[in-house]
């Protein structure tokens, strides 16, 4: 059985900035308020770990301005990650298959590409793997970043021409 991965679908892009800004808003929160509920995480110390990606360990005595620049980070991280899922969604028919595997596994390569790519080259302090912490990082991408960047796009696309926002 032939699979075709780029099928594509017929694209306008009426309204996907308002939207992708809207998904990046609601995913960045989910995935900030999962971080801070599951490892019972201070907001300005989570976003100061963030700062400390770019900043190092100064970051953590930087007071409110590191945790700014760490929330702006963090969105824009967001914004990354949405808008990748968004622009691929209509050329890689893979993507339309199931919304639900699609997001899960789309949380699993967002953690996979952070956690062995992006902050092996960023200044945040390196910790020994561990699985447990593994699955509990993957597990909060997947539920609050994938699912809903999913979720959202898929909506998205599906409304077809009568298309305004989420």
């Amino acid at each position: 059985m032939e699979h075709k991965l780029t099928t594509h679908i017929p694209v306008t892009y009426e309204g996907a900035g308002k939207n992708i800004v809207i998904i990046t808003l609601i995913v960045g929160t989910l995935d900030a308020l999962g971080a801070m509920l599951v490892y019972r995480a201070d907001p300005v110390k989570l976003f100061q770990f963030i700062a400390s990606g770019a900043f190092g360990v100064e970051a953590f005595s930087g007071g409110l301005k590191m945790a700014l620049f760490g929330m702006s980070f963090h969105y824009l991280i967001a914004l990354t990650w949405t808008s990748l899922f968004f622009f691929m969604y209509p050329a890689l028919s893979v993507l339309r298959k199931n919304k639900y595997i699609m997001g899960l596994l789309y949380g699993m390569f967002v953690w996979i590409v952070m956690n062995e790519i992006i902050l092996p080259w960023s200044k945040i302090p390196q910790s020994p793997f561990n699985l447990k912490s593994a699955l509990i990082g993957a597990s909060i991408l997947i539920v609050m970043v994938g699912l809903p960047i999913s979720l959202l796009t898929t909506l998205y696309y599906n409304k077809g021409k009568s298309r305004k926002s989420l």
